[in-house]
């Protein structure tokens, strides 16, 4: 990421449900900015990437109607949620390089987009206004390590966690 404005947080996720109510939450922020933003997915196999998915999409305007799982095999998912949902799943692209309608996605301001994986797309193709999330395995759960690069990011991580609760 070139942007100069980095914010980088750490939390714990006990289990399935928290990680699935830490969409929910984000979800909500999105909605009430009202426009997309861009998502960065990296963790290994069984991390919870698509668990977050599923928490944030059905939880989205629209996204109740959502069947929400892996785009492994068929790379990109569109789920009908307010804002529309581009999920992506660049596991069997490793080191390739990115499909056109990938790269369209993450240039467009109106559209959530979700990329997993994204440790396999070559840095210089990711958008400097985004959420990196960085789940690593512990004992008990996961830790997530959140990198909040741009204004829009910034905004949907205030708007999903106030002030108050984080000091």
């Amino acid at each position: 990421m070139r942007n100069s404005s980095v914010k980088e947080l750490r939390f714990h996720l006990e289990d399935e449900n928290a990680t699935l109510a830490l969409g929910q939450r984000l979800a909500q922020a999105i909605a009430l900015q009202g426009k997309g933003i861009n998502l960065l997915l990296e963790g290994n196999l069984g991390a919870g990437k698509t668990t977050l998915v599923r928490g944030l999409v059905t939880a989205l305007p629209g996204g109740d109607e959502a069947r929400v799982s892996s785009p492994s095999f068929n790379i990109m998912n569109l789920y009908p949620t307010t804002p529309e949902t581009a999920h992506f799943d660049l596991y069997r692209l490793e080191y390739q390089e990115p499909d056109e309608s990938l790269l369209e996605f993450l240039n467009d301001d109106e559209t959530l987009v979700v990329v997993e994986w994204v440790q396999f797309l070559d840095k210089e193709f990711w958008p400097e206004d985004s959420i990196h999330f960085v789940w690593d395995h512990c004992d008990n759960g996961r830790d997530l390590r959140l990198i909040i690069a741009g204004d829009d990011a910034l905004s949907v991580y205030e708007a999903a966690f106030p002030q108050s609760e984080t000091d």
